[in-house]
């Protein structure tokens, strides 16, 4: 049975030089993304796209400031989407909105 690139990186847990292999392909895949800006774009814009984060994460993600994200998601054709208010903040709201009414 031949060996894959995968199977041989085990060596490097078994010297201690990671941990075990989640840490090994951690970094492998932190490696990956620092070399390859376009996919790190990608996989920012894609993340935001499917709801799994923040437009802040996204910016963190791709390496850029919020507004430079804002464009990647414009550029893609990703629609921005504002979270619902939670219903503590909500009722917040109605409570301050309705101070000058209860006199």
């Amino acid at each position: 049975m031949k060996a894959t690139l995968l199977d041989e990186l085990d060596v490097l847990v078994e010297r201690g030089i990671y941990r075990d292999k989640d840490a090994l392909m951690d970094d492998a895949v932190r490696a990956l993304l620092r070399s390859k800006p376009r996919l790190r774009r990608q996989l920012a814009v894609e993340l935001y796209r499917q709801g799994k984060i923040s437009l802040s994460r996204g910016a963190e993600i791709e390496g850029v400031d919020l507004e430079s994200f804002k464009e990647s998601l414009r550029e893609a054709g990703v629609p921005r989407s504002v979270p619902p208010v939670g219903d503590a903040l909500q009722d917040e709201t109605r409570w301050i909105k309705n101070l000058g009414t209860a006199e």
